[in-house]
């Protein structure tokens, strides 16, 4: 019986990065060794054991054999006889294909140091083309690690993947887990970059893949194509470190321009209208978290609204923050506005202009918010019908005055 530390805890400490996690392997062992020696199961496909002192999984070395689409059709055998090598080969990239063991040694058999070494993502083996969870994961190592690159070979394999209809066996729930994750990585541009390549992409998110090649003026858009743009607002968002709700939401609040008929290029009135119903397809398909959902929706439809911020009157502000529901819901009104400012600055030359519309809005949000609504209420007790147009009347002046002070 041996065991090895294998995947992303060794190509971590090889890269000089923290590890966070490590992952066992048990080789020539049986499930009746490892409960002999107190570890308690808990895979349900294979053999995974919890150590009964640190609860770090240890999994019995296997190998797997594709039975259905998707990336649930495995059947994975477990034996003594299943060599470390054998285990390692069925993993997904060289660079998680290597084991250290308990003497400090290195087993290496498809170079995963080389490649490391190369910055290259690359397939083990065509075993890679049996998991379409695969693309999945590399699109998301791409986000962490973008000095990497993609071997053509790999992604030959994963346009093949892509033609077979392997990606549109995926669930949306593990779709959207990926997704959110590669999001919160350092570079999430990478991630959608690496999927459009492929063709993964257009079958995961179309409305999304549709951006790429639509022009906006370049006067307001240096960088002229939207799916530039939209990746620029994201990393933008990234950079900040930003929430996972507000990178969904720079995502996705141009989705619009991508159904813009191109005789009216390069301008797109109307789009924000446009965004929403994409933004609301997506979030339905996906499963996207009611969170995430209601921010992009806001962000998509009043973006262009909060750009304009200094041009509306009073009771239109009043109107916005209604709409947001940003009397009830401040911190999302904040976070919308944040992704708003993403939007602003993830453009050719506009990374570091002001962009005070957050701050003013926010002023106006708590303006609004010092009116005594429940003492308008006691005034109109007797006239309740008018209660709404008098706290209405209300909010708007305490933001006229607001804004005339801050002019």
């Amino acid at each position: 019986m041996k065991i090895y530390v294998v995947g992303g805890a060794v190509r971590d400490e090889l890269l000089g990065l923290p590890v966070q996690d490590h992952d066992y392997v048990v080789v020539g062992a049986t499930p009746e060794d490892m409960l002999a020696q107190g570890f308690r199961p808990v895979g349900k496909d294979f053999p995974v054991f919890l150590h009964p002192d640190t609860q770090e999984e240890y999994a019995l070395a296997r190998t797997e054999r594709k039975t259905a689409p998707g990336y649930k059709g495995f059947v994975f055998h477990t034996d003594s006889a299943v060599t470390l090598e054998q285990d390692l080969a069925r993993r997904d990239l060289t660079i998680n294909a290597i084991a250290k063991g308990e003497d400090g040694v290195l087993v290496d058999p498809y170079d995963g140091r080389g490649d490391i070494g190369r910055r290259v993502f690359r397939h083990v083996s065509d075993a890679f083309i049996e998991d379409p969870v695969r693309i999945l994961r590399l699109a998301r190592f791409a986000a962490r690690f973008p000095d990497f690159t993609v071997a053509p070979e790999t992604n030959a394999l994963m346009q093949k993947m892509v033609a077979a209809g392997e990606v549109d066996a995926l669930v949306p729930e593990r779709v959207w887990q990926e997704l959110a994750r590669g999001m919160m990585e350092q570079t999430p541009s990478r991630m959608f970059n690496v999927l459009r390549e492929c063709g993964a992409l257009a079958r995961i998110l179309p409305e999304l893949d549709a951006l790429w090649g639509v022009p906006q003026p370049a006067r307001y858009h240096p960088e002229v194509d939207t799916g530039v743009h939209v990746m620029m607002v994201l990393d933008y968002a990234a950079g900040r470190s930003y929430s996972l709700g507000v990178r969904f939401a720079a995502l996705m609040h141009d989705l619009g321009k991508g159904t813009t008929p191109p005789e009216l290029w390069p301008s797109h009135h109307g789009h924000e209208g446009r965004s929403v119903e994409l933004v609301q397809g997506i979030c339905d398909r996906l499963k996207v978290p009611n969170d995430c959902r209601d921010l992009a929706v806001i962000t998509a439809r009043e973006h262009g609204n909060v750009g304009r911020a200094f041009e509306l009157r009073p009771a239109t502000i009043v109107n916005l923050l209604a709409r947001c529901d940003g009397f009830r819901k401040p911190e999302r009104f904040h976070d919308m506005l944040q992704a708003s400012e993403c939007d602003r600055r993830g453009r050719t030359g506009f990374e570091d202009v002001a962009f005070p519309q957050l701050d003013y809005l926010m002023g106006a949000l708590k303006a609004a918010q010092g009116v005594d609504a429940g003492a308008i209420a006691a005034r109109y007790r007797e006239q309740p019908q008018r209660i709404p147009e008098a706290i209405l009347a209300a909010r708007t002046e305490a933001v006229a005055e607001y804004a005339a002070a801050a002019a």
